[in-house]
């Protein structure tokens, strides 16, 4: 799903295609590998599975995934599913999320991880777009990001532009610019 800025305040819209949700994360690949090792990669479902996934096959580490899920942009996450406690005790792990803007999600995530005593872990992401840091990023920013699996859904049996991304995308061009 498009992550929502905070403000109802328009702000520039990165739009996110795969080859460059590729480059990210073979950057976030490589500067993973060179400061941590870790053994296990978990990927936080839906989105952080995406990076999680190709990440661990870059770095030919096992990976699971756990599902944190958020029925609304003002609501704090909640856990849906946990990874499992044998692939992730006693073993390096890299908590993997798409994006991350106030750390709700990560900070869940890793509080259940943490529950699971692995060895260490660590958290990465695609995109920063807020205040939280996680330990690894591909990339900074204030814009919203649109990912490419949210440009397009199903509906009625047809592929087309999604309403709500259709809409946002619309108000954010019609905002004035604040460059000069």
């Amino acid at each position: 799903m498009p992550q929502r800025p905070a403000s109802s305040a328009p702000r520039d819209v990165l739009e996110v295609d795969w080859p460059f949700f590729g480059e990210l994360c073979r950057g976030l690949a490589l500067r993973v590998a060179s400061q941590f090792d870790p053994e296990i990669i978990v990927g936080i479902a839906k989105a952080g599975v995406i990076p999680g996934a190709v990440i661990s096959s870059m770095l030919q580490r096992d990976f699971t995934s756990m599902a944190v899920t958020r029925s609304g942009a003002d609501v704090r996450p909640t856990l849906v599913t946990a990874p499992p406690a044998a692939s992730i005790t006693g073993r390096r792990v890299l908590l993997v999320d798409e994006t991350c803007d106030s750390g709700d999600t990560l900070k869940l995530a890793l509080a259940t991880v943490r529950d699971l005593r692995p060895a260490d872990v660590r958290t990465a992401v695609s995109f920063t777009t807020g205040q939280y840091d996680p330990d690894f990023y591909a990339l900074r920013t204030a814009s919203a990001i649109i990912l490419p699996w949210d440009r397009e859904v199903v509906i009625d049996g047809e592929l087309v532009v999604r309403p709500d991304y259709a809409t946002w995308r619309m108000a954010a061009n019609q905002a004035p610019s604040t460059s000069r």
